[in-house]
């Protein structure tokens, strides 16, 4: 599968030199998966339009693609530093994210973690994860004081929609009393394989569950659909995965950080910085792309 230049990121080149912007602490061995064949779309200025008006912007047509970033909300809470959580999938995410944020004037750190980073203790080993991602989540709080807190939803989020609930809740208990606001996002689309077949209730529930402690919570949780960058379809086009159909390349990956920074700006006195002057810099050769075989 190949990718398409989503969100109006120009195209990237993978360098050389590597930028690590996990500050994740050591943990068990994760599961990935197969290795990835290049993402990396590389698109002709005259045709990068026209790629665009049938990949990655939303149905609405709003700032997930525009090309001038939106304005921070006026008397929204100051975003300064920015603490990211999640798994695998978030762990390709954040060199983009970083480089995003760190144009933007934000500090940033994460924890996300390959084969871990669920917050939701549900039966069997996920409950063994959980605890762990809350020690990491305290530990950073303690060194980093973040004023935003962001966790993707995993795809080890297993348990039922009350365990889901109840471990989000104290996620967002843990932010509030770290003087955090906490944002959950859903997680892209993946391909359902081996591994994953027999908790798909749960992967369909855990965003569900999500919105409804938001909902709950508005004055100092947020949550964001992020299937208004991606979709539904994990093969689609739009999706931008790999051929492994769980993991994003650098091209996907700034293509997330582009919709993330737009979303944000809604709720925070926070104005992302363009592009152009993140998406081609040394996080593309961070570690993690060569772990995962991207080109």
């Amino acid at each position: 599968m190949h990718s398409t230049n989503s969100g109006n990121v120009p195209p990237l080149a993978p360098q050389a030199d590597h930028v690590t912007t996990s500050a994740a602490p050591a943990r068990r061995p994760g599961r990935r998966s197969a290795p990835m064949t290049a993402f990396v779309a590389v698109l002709a200025a005259g045709t990068a339009a026209l790629a665009l008006s049938g990949c990655g912007q939303s149905a609405s047509g709003d700032d997930a693609s525009a090309a001038t970033p939106p304005a921070g909300k006026a008397d929204g809470k100051k975003l300064s530093k920015m603490l990211w959580m999640g798994d695998s999938i978030a762990e390709a995410e954040a060199p983009a994210l970083g480089a995003a944020m760190k144009a933007s004037g934000v500090e940033f750190t994460s924890v996300a973690s390959a084969g871990g980073g669920t917050v939701v203790k549900g039966d069997g080993p996920t409950g063994t994860f959980a605890e762990d991602t809350f020690k990491d989540l305290a530990k950073a709080v303690d060194s980093f004081h973040p004023d935003v807190i962001a966790y993707q939803v995993t795809t080890y989020d297993w348990g039922t929609q009350a365990q889901q609930r109840d471990s989000y809740a104290r996620l967002a208990k843990a932010a509030e009393d770290a003087g955090a606001e906490l944002v959950l996002v859903s997680a892209p689309p993946f391909k359902i394989d081996e591994f994953y077949k027999g908790h798909e209730a749960a992967v369909a529930s855990a965003p569900k569950a999500a919105k409804e402690i938001a909902d709950k919570n508005a004055d100092r949780v947020r949550f964001l659909d992020a299937s208004e960058l991606w979709g539904t379809d994990s093969a689609a086009a739009k999706a931008q995965r790999s051929k492994d159909g769980i993991h994003s390349c650098q091209q996907g990956s700034a293509a997330f950080a582009n919709w993330f920074g737009g979303r944000l700006s809604r709720y925070y006195a926070f104005t992302p910085a363009p592009a152009d002057q993140w998406a081609k810099g040394s996080w593309t050769g961070d570690k993690v792309y060569n772990q995962l075989k991207c080109g």
